[in-house]
């Protein structure tokens, strides 16, 4: 189904129809107000330096609640939900194999841990009620991801590129877009670059390399913030036994309004 159909959902309804399969889509538009989450799931000999690669790229990598090995419930940001049926649909790392599924049930050892960070289309509400227009929910897109050629900071086996989100924006409104986005650090803030995409490596704004394209509009300036895809780039650089995502535009929405997370 659409989601755009899930707007108003609450997100424990949205996470009881993604469990039973009813909801597969992207959450882009789904539960506004309401925080979503980038899923990076990783064997426990992984888990301190991928602490230290999101403490390194707090842009993006903003950690929001790490989990023990082996708990599968976000008890900080969504109190009963499953970690492992919840997101709908996840990408599954083996080697230099790449599967996605819609559930990793079968998959769960006791030694995986959990990174839950936050994600872009937490603050597109945000962006919306400032009368910014945020052109791939107005076309029921998945925003525009582009790998940049811009390096992270290492940690451990940790290393990989900087991977940007992109909304375009009309030039009167850029300013009011920092302001707006700036207000919410733990879901990747305010803009790394803006304008002039080709200083990042991207050399077709209209070819990303995940989600999908959407239209600029003459004049519109493509304005890119930090993008949870980012530890998926080093997870595929690093190539380990098994790791486990989510599937871009399908994120893990949280009980967490957007607002708890806003600066003052």
């Amino acid at each position: 189904m659409e989601s755009k159909n899930y707007q108003r959902l609450s997100p424990r309804d949205l996470r009881a129809a993604i469990r039973t399969g009813e909801f597969t889509a992207p959450t882009v538009g789904c539960c506004l107000g309401f925080t979503q989450i980038n899923v990076v799931i990783l064997p426990a000999r992984y888990a301190f330096d991928f602490l230290l690669y999101c403490q390194r790229n707090p842009k993006p990598c903003p950690l929001l609640e790490a989990m023990e090995a082996g708990i599968y419930e976000p008890r900080f940001l969504a109190p009963g939900a499953d970690i492992r049926t919840d997101v709908p649909r996840y990408r599954v790392f083996r080697g230099e194999g790449v599967e996605e599924r819609e559930d990793i049930l079968d998959l769960w050892r006791d030694d995986l841990v959990t990174f839950l960070l936050g994600c872009s289309f937490t603050f597109e509400w945000a962006m919306m009620q400032a009368h910014i227009p945020v052109r791939n929910i107005e076309e029921d897109k998945i925003v525009p991801v582009f790998v940049t050629n811009q390096p992270c900071q290492p940690a451990g086996v940790f290393k990989g590129n900087l991977v940007v989100s992109m909304r375009p924006i009309p030039p009167h409104q850029v300013s009011r877009a920092v302001q707006v986005t700036g207000r919410y650090p733990g879901v990747h803030g305010s803009p790394v670059h803006i304008g002039a995409p080709e200083a990042l490596g991207i050399a077709d704004i209209n070819r990303p390399d995940y989600g999908s394209p959407v239209t600029i509009h003459p004049g519109e300036i493509p304005v890119f913030w930090g993008c949870g895809v980012t530890p998926q780039d080093a997870i595929m650089k690093l190539k380990p036994e098994l790791a486990i995502t989510h599937a871009p535009g399908h994120m893990f929405v949280t009980d967490r309004r957007e607002e708890e997370f806003a600066l003052a």
